[in-house]
């Protein structure tokens, strides 16, 4: 299992802390907004306007196993569809500007994800839509329930993280060439999760 890092909020993350994987590099932080998580997570809850998209899968029109909005400065096109930005929250604006000073990495948008319960989860996929680039910095924040992840290289190499209430998960370099990532069904799980996934989109 990777090592974690520390890192207080607002000091860039150093160099070292980043883990060299196998073309990729992954930083964890458990307790990275430990502090203010309760807060925030009580506040989006409530205050964003939590969509359920449609998917095509096998043929058929399904929804999305969670909820979810684009937040950001311009339209992203994952999935197959093109989804409007929604304007900048105060509260995840302000998110975004810490976890930038973090990362190091500027961010124009974010997807934030709600999984009600542990039946809502997320296939595996990789974050390489044209818009994010050739080798896209992601940052993960999670709020609310501890819950799995799984990375898995293109070699059949697995790694799983719980990532749980305040930490952040920051995936660099190759990783959405060569690496995909889910978030499986947890059946035990019977809080909300919400992640926030920050990302840059080019023009």
């Amino acid at each position: 299992m990777p090592t974690p890092a520390n890192s207080a909020i607002g000091h860039p993350i150093p160099e070292d802390a980043w883990l060299p994987l196998v073309q990729g590099r992954l930083l964890w932080c458990p307790h990275a907004f430990i502090e203010p998580a309760d807060l925030w997570l009580a506040q989006l809850q409530n205050d964003i306007p939590w969509q359920q998209h449609r998917l095509r899968m096998f043929g058929k029109e399904l929804n999305e196993p969670r909820l979810s909005c684009w937040m950001g400065e311009r339209s992203y096109r994952y999935s197959g569809k093109t989804r409007a930005a929604e304007p900048w929250h105060p509260l995840v604006k302000k998110i975004a500007q810490q976890v930038s000073k973090l990362c190091g990495q500027p961010f124009n948008g974010v997807l934030l994800n709600l999984y009600r319960h542990g039946q809502d989860s997320m296939g595996w996929h990789a974050d390489n839509e044209p818009a994010l680039g050739i080798n896209p910095t992601i940052a993960s924040l999670t709020l609310g329930a501890s819950r799995r992840f799984k990375l898995r290289h293109t070699s059949g190499e697995q790694l799983e993280l719980v990532l749980s209430h305040g930490s952040l998960l920051v995936m660099a370099g190759e990783m959405q060439h060569h690496w995909q990532h889910a978030l499986p069904k947890m059946a035990a799980c019977h809080e909300p999760r919400i992640n926030l996934t920050f990302r840059w989109l080019n023009e």
